[in-house]
């Protein structure tokens, strides 16, 4: 889990004194946005491009029980249901149309390397020591891409329970990395799909059931083999590199929650 940034600490100082400090601080939100992406005009159903594609990423944990949000730059009714439970989440109004406080808030959430504010690279990437996003069936840019989508769900499902702390204690894995810590052949740690996750605030079967509406397709805890530790979410119903996972698969049975197809 990520502490703030020296950026947003240099804002909140700046917040403190007065006079013409405050003129820095107006400034800041826009560098901070133009550090990752900035969106330039309202998107609503029926627009499309690479700025909803960017808007999709961000709010595919807002999905809804049992549902994703496909990433594929068309602003359909899923993707409106996603950016109404995100705008309603953090006190925006629920209008479904993404426009300049929406864009604001995604600012807030993200930093400068497209990451959101709780998650980062470092705790996503290969898993046993070797650092990197290379070594598993797909290329390392791919593979981070989809380790960024992750950490946008991991974001909401964090705000989800609260914001309560969520820690990842593995993320991709190498094929390597895979098998000398005993995974599955088909994980999709592989793709950089998946997080096992764990908290010190919240117990595991809290964060099984919440994980069911921030888009994850793939939920693993107490009561499945091997998932006493921890919670594994992952994105296989979205995962076309593996067409053996495109499908939803549940089960926590200590928690009462079972599995499906």
């Amino acid at each position: 889990m990520r502490v703030n940034t020296l950026k947003r600490a240099v804002v909140a100082f700046a917040l403190a004194l007065p006079g013409a400090a405050i003129a820095s601080v107006v400034a800041a939100p826009a560098a901070h946005a133009d550090g990752c992406y900035t969106w330039q005009r309202d998107l609503y159903q029926g627009r499309s491009g690479d700025d909803v594609r960017q808007l999709q990423i961000r709010v595919a944990g807002w999905a809804g029980y049992g549902g994703i949000v496909r990433i594929d730059g068309r602003y359909g009714p899923e993707t409106a249901a996603a950016v109404k439970r995100f705008q309603s989440a953090y006190g925006l109004r629920s209008d479904g149309v993404a426009g300049p406080q929406t864009f604001a808030k995604l600012y807030q959430l993200q930093d400068n390397d497209c990451t959101p504010a709780h998650f980062s690279y470092q705790e996503l990437d290969d898993g046993c020591g070797r650092g990197g996003w290379s070594g598993g069936p797909l290329s390392a840019d791919q593979t981070k891409a989809n380790a960024v989508r992750t950490m946008w769900k991991l974001e909401a499902l964090r705000r989800g329970l609260g914001d309560k702390d969520l820690t990842v204690n593995s993320g991709f894995r190498s094929t390597a990395c895979n098998r000398q810590v005993g995974g599955a052949s088909d994980s999709q740690h592989l793709y950089g799909n998946a997080a096992d996750v764990v908290s010190r605030t919240t117990s595991l079967c809290t964060i099984a059931r919440t994980a069911r509406s921030h888009g994850f397709s793939g939920i693993f805890g107490p009561g499945y083999p091997g998932h006493a530790t921890h919670v594994h979410g992952d994105s296989r119903r979205e995962n076309t590199s593996d067409r053996t996972a495109n499908h939803t698969a549940w089960s926590a049975p200590d928690c009462g929650v079972g599995s499906g197809d």
